[in-house]
């Protein structure tokens, strides 16, 4: 899959997990890259199996509608770089592009609902997904993102 000349550029942070992506989206500053590092640098266990995320895109993502999905792909001059506060812009390994299965949003933990009544959705170029918010810095963070992409 390659990105359509009219796919949109979001400001977005974007892993990979097999086949699957989330788009963790906030404002600049939040903690996006911090977390996405969390989740490429660490293997979970999950139901036996070791899951480790693979970096698609820091800071912007290139997003297009592709058959009834949404598709991501790095910006071609950022592919592979990543931002590490305190350590300047990092190479990666990474994927060139993969379909969006979530969206998550960076919130204050305080100002999270813990079961929300009807779970999240957002659209993003057309494309309904589901939602969730998290809280970045917590420890469980990255889990909580890597199972709500393996669950959407």
């Amino acid at each position: 899959m390659s990105a359509p000349p009219d796919g949109q550029l979001v400001h977005a942070t974007a892993v990979a997990v097999g086949d699957r992506a989330a788009l963790i989206t906030g404002p600049s500053g939040a903690g996006k890259s911090a977390l996405a590092l969390h989740c490429i640098s660490q293997a979970f266990l999950i139901d036996g199996h070791a899951i480790t995320a693979t970096l698609l895109s820091d800071d912007q993502v290139r997003v297009w509608a592709e058959a009834g999905r949404l598709i991501a792909a790095p910006p071609p001059r950022l592919a592979g770089l990543m931002e590490v506060r305190g350590q300047g812009i990092l190479a990666f390994p990474h994927v060139a592009s993969v379909e969006v299965k979530l969206v998550v949003e960076l919130a204050r933990s305080d100002r999270i609902e813990r079961l929300p009544d009807p779970p999240l959705r957002r659209t993003i170029a057309g494309i309904d997904l589901p939602c969730v918010e998290i809280a970045p810095g917590e420890p469980t963070s990255p889990i909580r993102l890597l199972l709500a992409l393996l669950r959407s």
